[in-house]
């Protein structure tokens, strides 16, 4: 009996080795802090958190050269998914900084940390396309190695059915950019709008940027929304469905990839979000977007200020790219009436329904010949100049430069002529005429001999 006994403990032992150690005891950060990272200067502090064992204290210190103390802060380890939470002193913009953890006896250091402002990129494919997929690719990267003070984080393509408090993966961990990783290949990583944004803002800010990319292509806005946006436009939660459209490669099902994508992301301090999505849902619920849009930005900037203990604004700038055009001559007008509702059918930004956005207009950027598709121009430089112009009116507040229009103030239409005068709110350059048509809002389309 007693051997028989032995046996068993011997087991159950042999078991209790094999098993994994139990979840929260490891100190650790959060997945998406990491060396190289950027944090959000001030005038704001940046959130840090991680796991570690329930009910343990855990020191975070941020230190200087030679080991400097700059700040120093405790949080406890709390339930039930044993994480901690902490918010940094404001910093000024630059590094190199140490960011150390301490929990007993364990500590994890993270080092080469700047200061400076964080911008979220998210979307669709168009936002996925990497540097290598862009015109004059092999100068663009040929020049990453310039900006060594804007860093570059991917997180891996997931979707969940719940909201995920952490990333489940990581697609390109924060790195210093090289034409490594910012052409690693197609649609992977790293987005070529978000770094050409991002190149653009350190070129005009002289601070550091940090980018965080969380992209899928072929997704409808249904998925990136949270269940308490869709609400708010009479959606029900099971409102997924399969599409026939190629375009709509990725998850549909609602919520998915807020679930797994932007949820886990809700601590951080943000400075700006940059969105390139839409042409999913000029295919599936194209008009419902003049309310799944707005919804979606004033969501993730509730969820954004809350997660983040009220360091992100409120009204956090939120910029995204106008869809261009994709076929010519198309009888489909979905990407006209898309274009349309991703204003709140307002026709212009910041407006009332969508105050602190702007919007990079792509109309004229369209692309036949992309060997992505013409739902995939190439001239994503222009793209980012726009977005550039948008984000330094907005979220920066430049009175001394034109991000808007131009826009139509006095129209007039002569009859007997066949002309229509349009007098508009900027001086006009026009670089090449098309004799045939042009195309109004209001009915206003298509008109010969223009």
């Amino acid at each position: 009996m007693a051997a028989w006994a032995l046996l068993a403990l011997l087991a159950l032992l042999a078991l209790l080795a094999q098993a994994p150690a139990a979840a929260g005891g490891m100190l650790d950060f959060a997945s998406y802090y990491g060396d190289h990272m950027v944090l959000q200067r001030e005038p704001v502090g940046a959130v840090v958190w991680g796991h570690g064992e329930l009910g343990a204290v855990v020191t975070v210190t941020l230190s200087g050269a030679e080991g400097l103390v700059i700040t120093k802060k405790t949080a406890q380890v709390k339930g039930p998914s044993g994480t901690w939470t902490t918010v940094l002193d404001p910093m000024d913009q630059g590094g190199p900084y140490a960011l150390t953890a301490e929990q007993g006896s364990e500590n994890v250091t993270l080092r080469d940390i700047y200061f400076g402002d964080v911008w979220l990129c998210s979307g669709q494919s168009n936002m996925a396309m990497t540097v290598l997929q862009v015109a004059n690719a092999s100068q663009e990267l040929a020049a990453a190695a310039r900006y060594p003070y804007v860093r570059i984080f991917a997180a891996a393509p997931a979707r969940s059915n719940v909201e995920l408090e952490d990333l489940e993966g990581i697609a390109l961990p924060w790195s210093i950019p090289t034409a490594e990783n910012l052409g690693h290949g197609n649609f992977t990583y790293f987005s070529a709008v978000c770094w050409l944004l991002g190149r653009s803002l350190y070129e005009a800010l002289g601070s550091p940027v940090g980018l965080v990319e969380a992209a899928w292509g072929g997704t409808p806005i249904e998925a990136w929304s949270s269940r308490q946006a869709l609400q708010a436009c009479g959606l029900p939660e099971d409102t997924g469905s399969t599409s026939p459209h190629w375009h709509l490669s990725g998850p549909q099902t609602p919520s998915v990839l807020w679930n797994a994508m932007i949820h886990p992301l809700l601590n951080m301090t943000l400075r700006g979000i940059a969105w390139y999505q839409g042409e999913a849902n000029a295919f599936l619920h194209t008009d419902r977007y003049n309310c799944t849009f707005p919804a979606l930005i004033a969501d993730w900037r509730r969820a954004f200020h809350a997660g983040s203990a009220g360091q992100t604004e409120p009204l956090l700038p939120f910029g995204f790219v106008q869809l261009s055009t994709y076929r010519r001559e198309s009888p489909d007008d979905s990407f006209a009436r898309l274009r349309w509702h991703q204003t709140a059918d307002l026709g212009v930004v910041p407006n009332a329904r969508m105050p602190g956005t702007f919007m990079a207009v792509a109309m004229d950027l369209g692309d036949e010949h992309s060997p992505y598709g013409s739902i995939h121009p190439r001239d994503k430089q222009n793209v980012a100049h726009r977005l550039l112009l948008g984000a330094r009116a907005v979220a920066y507040g430049d009175k001394d430069l034109v991000f808007q229009g131009p826009y139509p103030t006095r129209a007039v239409l002569e009859v007997t002529r066949g002309l229509l005068n349009v007098t508009y709110s900027q001086e006009l350059i026009c670089r090449q005429r098309d004799a045939r048509s042009f195309e109004g809002a209001d009915g206003v389309e298509a008109a010969e001999g223009g």
